[in-house]
């Protein structure tokens, strides 16, 4: 049983031999166990670092992202690792959940045959019975992308949200051009409807912003709400899936009709190649007909998307189906870059507001944190902070951070960009069919 005491030893063994991979890793387990997902992210990483072939350390790291429901992180994970020769049972077991939850209900039992056949004792009967494979005479009942069970009447409505945000582009650190973009597209329509209509151009559209992942698009999404004072909803892959027929395609209609009823309304898609994959990549038709729901309600068939301002977020872009990007669908395909220097050192600027500091050098800290995300960004501060709170528990004083502190954090972290690059530039070299990558090779190059 993990206690705040004995983290507090493994802390202290670390700060002596921080290169003890069994330890950081122990370490980041007990933090598991304990609910702290984030810092647990944060060391399986550091533990990644120092041993980036440990297949152990990227299936611990992938369950750390399921359980935060970051799900493209955890499966660009569980691709690789499911295609090593020396894969786990558990690994399959994992990837299997990250499928279903995603949708892709046949994939999900194709892993989990896999994950039992190699490790019978990984099985999960809770998501056997999800998928339809509790036992062998029904391993094959999957039926059009949904789990085979007797129709049991209509689900409850997605519980929407409806938000009001208070923060307005002001609150984002850098990123300008893609707020160029944005205001282009959504709120000077919305500002200045008269021009628009002059030239035939509506209140309302599609943006699809993709990147690596803690880069800000979220923020920016509730941040474009803000600036034009719209209510804001934000839909996640929970918020739509379920296995029944159908059900799927009458909840995102819900969710597009609650934002026609609001407008003016920002209507956020996160993780947006979950819910508008590939067609030609999905085994199921049901999966297929969820697509062509999402589409037909883009182009507003049931109902004028007039006020409706729709932003979407990817890290996966090569993944969503291309019918997406026509135009009056997701008609402006948004690069969101790791931040420049001056963009990190307005993020950390934000981080250290109302912390004890002590002459920060934020221009050095933003040249030794190149290539860093907002969200790697958070980390160097936390890690920072962790650090003067222990020697404070020593010495019993409060010591103010300095730049030298945030520079020893950053050094200790590799920024987790690098790994969506690696693969984004295969991408950009060998698929840019129309050029929709050309902001990737152009930041490659800088």
């Amino acid at each position: 049983m993990s206690t705040p005491e004995a983290v507090k030893t493994i802390r202290e063994a670390l700060a002596l031999s921080p290169d003890n991979v069994p330890l950081r890793r122990h370490l980041a387990a007990m933090l598991v166990e304990t609910g702290k997902l984030e810092e647990a992210e944060s060391e399986y990483r550091r533990a990644l670092g120092l041993a980036p072939d440990n297949l152990d350390l990227k299936v611990a790291l992938a369950d750390v992202y399921y359980r935060q429901e970051k799900y493209s992180q955890s499966l660009v994970i569980l691709e690789d690792v499911a295609s090593q020769p020396s894969t786990s049972g558990k690994a399959h077991i994992l990837y299997a959940r990250v499928l279903f939850r995603r949708g892709s209900i046949a994939d999900a039992v194709a892993q989990y045959k896999l994950g039992i056949e190699i490790d019978p004792d990984s099985a999960d009967g809770i998501l056997a019975e999800q998928l339809g494979v509790v036992s062998e005479e029904k391993a094959g009942e999957v039926f059009d992308g949904r789990v085979r069970q007797a129709w049991q009447g209509d689900s409850a409505a997605p519980d929407i949200d409806l938000e009001r945000p208070k923060i307005s582009f002001a609150d984002v650190g850098g990123m300008d051009s893609v707020k160029e973009e944005i205001a282009l597209k959504i709120i000077h329509p919305l500002k200045h409807p008269e021009i628009y209509r002059a030239y035939g151009k509506t209140v309302g559209g599609g943006i699809l912003m993709y990147g690596p992942p803690g880069c800000g698009k979220t923020h920016l999404a509730r941040a474009t709400a803000g600036e034009i004072q719209a209510r804001f909803i934000s839909v996640g892959i929970n918020d739509v899936l379920e296995m029944w027929i159908g059900n799927s395609e009458r909840n995102l209609h819900e969710l597009f009709e609650q934002a026609r009823y609001n407008q003016p309304c920002v209507l956020f898609f996160d993780e947006a190649d979950a819910l508008g994959g590939r067609r030609s990549d999905m085994l199921s038709g049901g999966a297929r007909q969820l697509i062509n729901q999402f589409l037909a309600e883009l182009d507003g068939v049931d109902g004028s998307n007039e006020g409706v301002l729709i932003l979407a977020a990817t890290n996966a872009p090569w993944h969503v189906d291309p019918a997406f990007r026509r135009p009056g669908r997701f008609d402006r395909i948004v690069f969101v870059p790791p931040p420049n220097r001056a963009g990190r050192a307005a993020i950390l600027r934000v981080h250290c507001a109302g912390k004890p500091v002590d002459n920060l050098d934020f221009d050095y800290l933003a040249k030794k944190t190149d290539g860093f995300s907002g969200a790697d960004l958070k980390a160097v501060v936390d890690m920072a902070v962790e650090t003067k709170l222990r020697q404070a528990m020593i010495s019993g004083k409060i010591a103010p951070l300095d730049s030298k502190d945030l520079a020893a954090a950053a050094a200790s972290l590799r920024p987790t960009t690098r790994e969506w690059f690696a693969t984004a530039r295969n991408y950009a070299l060998y698929s840019n069919q129309g050029g929709m990558y050309d902001d990737v090779l152009k930041h490659l190059k800088t």
